[in-house]
């Protein structure tokens, strides 16, 4: 149906407009189906992801195969991150482009002093924020959206320190309406982006045992992450993440490292090995089934 992609500063009120946008979307009817997609979906922390540019441009990657496997056209998906350069703004676009969906952008505008002085508030508050170096880092790198460019229109601009943020601002009601606006063959305010030739292969192309791996590994890790986290640290036994797939064991506490160097190591073997002529995973399910299998080995809990 829709990419919203939204776009800002460090601390600029991104996450307040998204929640708000979902709010405002889920008003209406038919309600649509609408999902938010951040970092935080992947329990993931804003200082090490931003510290350096490998860990940053991993995350960027894990949100784009999230956005990608999510896109349909029954589906609003807001994209809450900084999304500050502009090449990555243009795959997310090239994204929606091979979903044959509508795409926007929502550019939360605020000056820089203000962003500093929000997010050293945030600090205080409740501890949640940008360490000052890489907040500055970002700032310094941060690429602003241009509605001459295709892929950063349409453009809504939203200006949360003079006006605030919440589901009537003016630019969040102007966009609902372009995203669920009916579009008939008289329309002429509202673009649905068309696949290619180019895309549509290269959509498919995706679609492969690699992809299925790097989607299914971080589904498994992520759910690992959440159920120690609830159990204090303590091990996870009999952890079940889907019907008809085996239960996770670890006997241990695992932490986030260690499983991203399992998760790493796993994806190389399974290169390896179906070069040797193992089969590859079928689908994400068939993923998940191979990597718990080799993480409930790894733990002798197999």
């Amino acid at each position: 149906m829709a990419l919203v992609i939204i776009c800002g500063q460090p601390s600029s009120g991104k996450s307040t407009a998204a929640l708000c946008l979902a709010e405002a979307l889920n008003n209406i009817e038919p309600k649509p189906n609408v999902r938010i997609i951040d970092e935080t979906s992947f329990h993931l922390d804003r200082n090490q992801t931003y510290a350096e540019m490998t860990s940053e441009k991993n995350l960027r990657g894990v949100l784009r195969s999230e956005v990608d496997r999510s896109l349909s056209k029954d589906s609003i998906i807001i994209v809450d991150s900084l999304n500050s350069i502009k090449g990555y703004r243009y795959e997310l676009w090239c994204l929606a482009r091979a979903a044959g969906i509508r795409h926007c952008v929502l550019f939360c505008d605020v000056e820089e002093t203000d962003c500093r002085n929000w997010n050293k508030e945030r600090r205080e508050k409740d501890g949640i924020s940008y360490n000052d170096g890489i907040f500055e880092d970002l700032v310094r790198r941060f690429e602003r959206p241009d509605r001459r460019n295709r892929w950063d229109s349409p453009l809504f601009e939203l200006w949360p320190f003079k006006d605030g943020i919440d589901k009537s601002s003016p630019a969040i009601i102007d966009l609902v309406s372009y995203i669920t606006k009916k579009v008939d063959s008289k329309t002429r305010d509202v673009k649905i982006l068309q696949p290619t030739i180019a895309t549509q292969s290269a959509r498919f192309t995706e679609a492969n045992s690699l992809y299925e791996m790097d989607r299914a590994t971080q589904v498994v890790t992520s759910a690992i992450v959440e159920a120690q986290s609830l159990a204090m640290g303590g091990p996870v036994t009999g952890l079940s993440i889907g019907h008809n797939l085996p239960t996770i064991n670890i006997s241990r506490s695992v932490g986030l490292p260690e499983l991203r160097r399992l998760r790493k190591t796993f994806i190389k073997l399974t290169g390896q090995s179906s070069l040797s002529g193992l089969p590859p995973p079928l689908d994400a399910d068939s993923a998940k089934r191979m990597f718990i299998d080799y993480l409930n080995q790894e733990f002798g809990s197999g």
